[in-house]
């Protein structure tokens, strides 16, 4: 079974600037996609999130070196939400995919090969621990990873593959109580207390 746990962050000055390095780029990743994608698709070609990545690797190192700084995630992820929302779109149960606005939910994601728990603290990639709020409530191995910000908080959200499925207690039926004068409680079960 999976689970979702949501933690704010307490980052530093310098891990705050690479959470929004990473969501620009993640926004950035999007957009770019977005705008191939449209033009090929008026051109009558069928882009596929696998071409598109293809073809940004190719231009990545040229026209955009600064991406390496932050996690090889932030550039690759839009691609497979992308995919995944025009899939949504042709199904009939989604919009049209729109360009991403910065400060408008940003967020990156990051794989289960980047993260360590310790805690408190998480360690990710090219930018070493940065303490939480909490430390994880459930045991279990980490998925991946959204780190993303809401106002001027940071929060990640761990996706987590539970060892065992939560126990569920046995059902207790539900008891009418009804107050009385000549009794003082009769249950719905017909069990009677008589008063002192």
């Amino acid at each position: 079974m999976r689970l979702s746990h949501k933690i704010c962050l307490d980052p530093t000055y310098k891990q705050e600037q690479y959470f929004r390095q990473a969501c620009g780029i993640a926004r950035f990743t999007w957009n770019w996609a977005l705008a191939k994608w449209k033009s090929q698709y008026f051109e009558g070609l069928k882009p596929s999130a696998f071409e598109l990545k293809k073809q940004f690797n190719a231009v990545k190192p040229i026209e955009f070196p600064w991406m390496y700084n932050v996690t090889k995630y932030a550039s690759q992820q839009p691609f497979i939400y992308l995919q995944a929302a025009f899939h949504r779109f042709f199904q009939g149960t989604s919009r049209y995919p729109q360009f991403k606005k910065k400060g408008h939910h940003d967020s990156f994601y990051i794989g289960n090969d980047h993260i360590k728990l310790d805690g408190k603290q998480i360690k990710l990639p090219k930018l070493g621990r940065v303490r939480m709020r909490e430390a994880l409530r459930f045991s279990g191995k980490v998925i991946s990873a959204t780190v993303s910000r809401v106002a001027n908080q940071w929060f990640v959200s761990l996706n987590i593959q539970l060892d065992q499925s939560p126990k569920i207690g046995k059902n207790q039926a539900g008891v009418g109580v009804d107050l009385g004068i000549k009794t003082l409680a009769t249950l719905s079960n017909e069990e009677t207390f008589e008063a002192p």
